[in-house]
């Protein structure tokens, strides 16, 4: 079974050709609802360009693409996506169209679509990419101009992707845990380095988690989850120092289990699992202050917006707690409260400029929000 089809959209309207073609099928004379060749001309009114969450203008499908008005809560639900399908440019009452006179699609193992994400990031262009395990595999998502693509195991060097980064220039740094080293790609996706592999198959890490840039200091920092430690490097990857002492302990400066890390400003938050807080340096690593929290693991998500707004996922509780830059609680969100959307178990998260990328483990996709009252993309 062949289908094409060929859409082309002026003024918001949808005019949309699509041809079938059928070989090696007997189709009855006198059922003209499934004649061999067949032209089908089909009028849809859809919604013109329309004005994304980042300003930019999208067409993406209706499912990723759900503009929230301005709310006066602390975070409004903008929209969840999960695969390929959703940058797509697409028309549910066209799809349900061609189903009916071609057929569904056959059922086959999804390559496009998420199966355990971790982490999320963005570019500068705010397209997204999103570390999965599961899938062994990087997905990346442009909405702005409808596409998606997939950094994975070609090469026979990504394999378990678990978090990730992305410098002044828009290379992306993915921390393996299987080869236990950071792979560098640059922007337009091509390998170029590794950070963290010595000779022999070894690495600088024991179990590498958390990644973070100073785009502005060009240091590079990898949280080593069972070496208690935080890994501090240049943009090529030299080791400069470390914080934190082999076996770990609860002192200032000292972790146990440390798996996030966020540059914000001037100022690198760490979060601190296995001492349940959030410790917080400056750009040389020097201890400021710490953050308690009633609980912490290595799924939770830490994130920082433009105002030092820090935020905080318990995948557990099903909650995000917000706290002040100095480390004040300011409110608590349970995203499972957004109707019709059944979010659940948030973990990794990340801010740009006014958006909060949140990982939903239960569902295995990214929820976006939109952070009422911080300051606009920069």
């Amino acid at each position: 079974m062949k289908r094409a089809l060929r859409c082309v959209t002026t003024s918001g309207l949808l005019l949309a050709t699509a041809a079938f073609s059928q070989r090696d099928t007997f189709v009855p004379a006198n059922d003209i609802s499934f004649t061999v060749a067949t032209e089908l001309l089909v009028l849809c009114v859809v919604p013109g360009p329309t004005v994304a969450w980042n300003g930019r203008l999208a067409t993406s499908s209706q499912g990723a693409q759900t503009i929230v008005p301005k709310s006066s809560a602390p975070l409004s639900f903008v929209r969840v996506f999960s695969s390929a399908d959703d940058v797509r440019p697409e028309h549910a009452v066209l799809d349900r169209t061609l189903d009916i006179i071609a057929g569904p699609a056959d059922p086959e193992a999804r390559v496009d679509a998420m199966r355990s994400p971790s982490a999320v990031t963005t570019d500068s262009s705010h397209g997204v990419f999103v570390a999965d395990p599961g899938a062994h595999a990087v997905h990346i998502f442009d909405f702005v101009h409808s596409k998606y693509d997939r950094l994975d195991r070609r090469g026979d060097r990504l394999h378990v992707p678990v978090s990730l980064a992305v410098d002044g220039q828009d290379n992306l740094y993915v921390v393996d845990q299987a080869s236990r080293t950071v792979l560098v790609y640059d922007s337009a996706g091509k390998f170029r380095r590794y950070l963290g592999k010595l000779r022999g198959g070894e690495s600088y890490f024991d179990n590498p988690a958390g990644i973070a840039i100073d785009k502005a200091g060009r240091r590079i920092y990898v949280c080593d989850r069972q070496g208690h430690m935080i890994f501090v490097m240049d943009e090529r990857g030299k080791l400069i120092h470390k914080i934190g002492n082999r076996g770990g302990g609860n002192g200032p400066g000292e972790f146990r289990l440390p798996s996030e890390i966020v540059v914000a400003g001037s100022e690198l938050f760490v979060l601190d699992a296995g001492n349940t807080r959030i410790q917080v340096f400056d750009s040389g690593g020097h201890f400021l202050r710490a953050i308690n929290l009633g609980y912490a693991d290595r799924h939770t998500g830490l994130a920082v917006g433009n105002r030092g707004n820090i935020y905080v996922s318990d995948s557990n509780l099903n909650q995000i707690q917000v706290f002040g830059h100095e480390g004040q609680r300011v409110y608590t969100f349970d995203p499972s409260t957004v109707r019709g959307v059944n979010f659940s178990h948030p973990s990794g998260m990340w801010v740009d400029g006014r958006s909060l990328y949140v990982v939903d483990s239960q569902n295995n996709r990214i929820g976006l929000f939109q952070i009422n009252g911080e300051n606009a993309l920069q």
